[in-house]
């Protein structure tokens, strides 16, 4: 298995903003090969922002890497914008391949 996290920190007072925007979207993921289970997690808050993370399971890296270059891919990622100043950067990517799982 393969776990796609991105990390996102949204200014303070943009939490709900952020929240509603992948409430509302379409994620395109269940009829994805490879594809397991999606999370959003919310995290602790910072002077600044509040952390929060996307967290995907995949069968593989490959499955995971073909959705990327998709069209599923693009469709979800249009649904993506946030009004100005709510992203404190671009998220940040991290890929972990399973080791140990119970």
């Amino acid at each position: 298995m393969y776990i796609a996290m991105n990390r996102f920190q949204i200014a303070l007072g943009s939490e709900e903003t952020f929240e509603d925007l992948w409430r509302a979207r379409e994620s395109h993921l269940g009829d994805v090969p490879g594809f397991r289970e999606f999370q959003l997690l919310r995290g602790p808050a910072a002077e600044d922002h509040t952390l929060y993370a996307s967290h995907t399971v995949w069968e593989s890296e490959a499955a995971f890497r073909t959705w990327t270059e998709s069209e599923s891919f693009v469709k979800a990622h249009a649904q993506a914008r946030a009004p100005k100043g709510t992203y404190l950067g671009h998220p940040h990517f991290e890929g972990f391949e399973v080791i140990l799982s119970e």
